[in-house]
Order: structure tokens, then sequence, then C-alpha cells
């Protein structure tokens, strides 16, 4: 059978509708919301987080705990950001808004998975040398063999040699000991392409191989920026953790969620809506 021209356009019309309505977008009003506080973390890296002379809550990290267990309350979190400045753990000043709650809805089908954050980003950083990009969102996803990752999320990947740390090497990325990190991230700046990454004795910023696509749109001061990447599997629970860089910012100058676990047709602090 011979196809004219005008019967191909009308066949890959065709199948690029098709291809549309097995990829289509979540119906994102019927995925639940759950709201993360993300917060400016300052010099806290890894190292003072299970210092027990810094920091209490290491006595029940090593017992299992996790750090929402201890400080998420009433959908915020309950300890003094004022230690901030008291404790010196933000030796370059903070930025206006210490804290700021982060929208997070997640969705799955067969293919892929969606995660969605909506937030109104803050003004008053401190550090702003990203010039491009006036606001960055990043999921980051642990594996099991990250030591501590269901308890402590991200934080895993920050270490005080590195850089943008006080006194350390400003070429060292972030890193983790053991484990690896799944790492995507959406920027604002014109052009700017979805970061595709991952964190092991490196940080990577592309290589990645889940498929990671990112779109952000912006309405006045607020933002919602959509993920969507390879579905990891039904049933899976996997540790989780948010990053936003707001009004420039850029290295350690971000505000950073706890730990949080995705349950994907799983239960989970967050759990993926299947469409």
């Amino acid at each position: 059978m011979k196809m004219t021209a005008v019967s191909v356009a009308v066949l890959g019309s065709l199948f690029a509708f098709g291809t549309q309505l097995a990829h289509a977008a979540p119906d994102w009003g019927k995925v639940p919301k759950r709201d993360v506080t993300v917060f400016h973390a300052g010099v806290t890296p890894i190292e003072w987080a299970t210092k027990k002379s810094d920091h209490s809550g290491a006595t029940g990290l090593k017992k299992g705990e996790t750090c929402i267990g201890c400080h998420e309350e009433k959908g915020g979190l309950n300890f003094n950001m004022k230690r901030m400045v008291k404790d010196d753990l933000e030796p370059k000043g903070t930025p206006k808004t210490l804290s700021f709650p982060v929208t997070v809805q997640a969705a799955y089908d067969k293919d892929n998975l969606y995660v969605r954050l909506s937030f109104k980003a803050p003004a008053g950083a401190v550090d702003k040398a990203d010039k491009d990009s006036e606001v960055k969102a990043a999921v980051m996803f642990a594996n099991d063999k990250v030591s501590q990752g269901a308890q402590v999320g991200c934080w895993q990947t920050c270490h005080s040699d590195a850089r943008t740390m006080p006194g350390a090497d400003d070429k060292k990325t972030k890193y983790t000991k053991d484990g690896a990190y799944e790492l995507m991230q959406w920027k604002s700046a014109k052009g700017a392409k979805a970061v595709d990454g991952s964190v092991t004795d490196k940080r990577a910023m592309e290589g990645g191989g889940a498929g990671v696509k990112a779109e952000g749109t912006k309405s006045g001061d607020s933002y919602t920026v959509t993920f969507t990447r390879k579905n990891p599997g039904e049933g899976k629970v996997i540790p989780m953790g948010v990053a936003i860089h707001a009004d420039h910012a850029a290295g350690r100058f971000h505000h950073v969620s706890m730990g949080y676990k995705l349950g994907i047709g799983a239960d989970g602090d967050i759990k993926a809506t299947k469409q």
C-alpha cells in the first residue's frame, strides 16, 4: 500500500497523540498535598548533626530515629532558628527568611514518577552568586546503601570539607561516603536544561539515567515546578529531600528539607498517587 504525504502526516499526528495519552500529565487536583518546611541550615553538615556535643539529636540518630520524627510538629519544625546567630551556625549572615513551606505532590503511572513542588520564593538572600537563575529547585533520592539515608534525607551529601563551607576546598563538591543519590534540579535561567545527575564520591550534574524532565512556572512570587522521571518501581519506598535556592542563592545558601520517605504505591511520609 502506497502512503501519501497526507496519510503519513495523519498517522504521525495520531501516533503523537497516542504518546501524549500514554504519558499524560497527572490530574494534580486529585493528588494529595503534603507541606514540607525547608530551612537555611547554615554550617550544620552531617559531621555536626551526628556529633552529640553539637547536636543533642545525634543520640536519637544512632538509635534509628528520623530527623522529622524529632523535629516536625503540626506541619512545621520545632527547633529554634535563632541558633543560627547565637551559636554562629552561619558565619556569613542569615537570609531574611530562615524557613518557608513547600507543598509537595507526587503521582505515578506505568512509566513515570511525577513530583510537583509549589512555593513562594523569598527574597533577602545573603549570597547571590548565581546571576543566571533567580530560583533553583531540586529533589534528591537516596538508595538503600546510603548510611542513615532513610533518617536524614540528603544530609549525607553535606560535609564540612565541601565547597562554600568555612575554610573548605572550593573545588570539592557534595559527596557521600557510601551509596548514591539521584539528583534532579530545575533552574529558572532562560534555556536551562533539567539536571539529571547524581551524588556518589562527587556530585555530577549530568549523566544520570532517570530521564529527568522539568518545567517551572511563576505567578507573582510563587513557583510551581514539576519533575518527570522514570518510575523507580511500584511498591518502593525511597528516602528523599528537597532543596530550594531562592533570590539568586548559590552553594550552601539554599533552604533544605529534612529527610522524608516517598511511597510509590506504598506507605510513606509522602505518598505518590497512581494515575
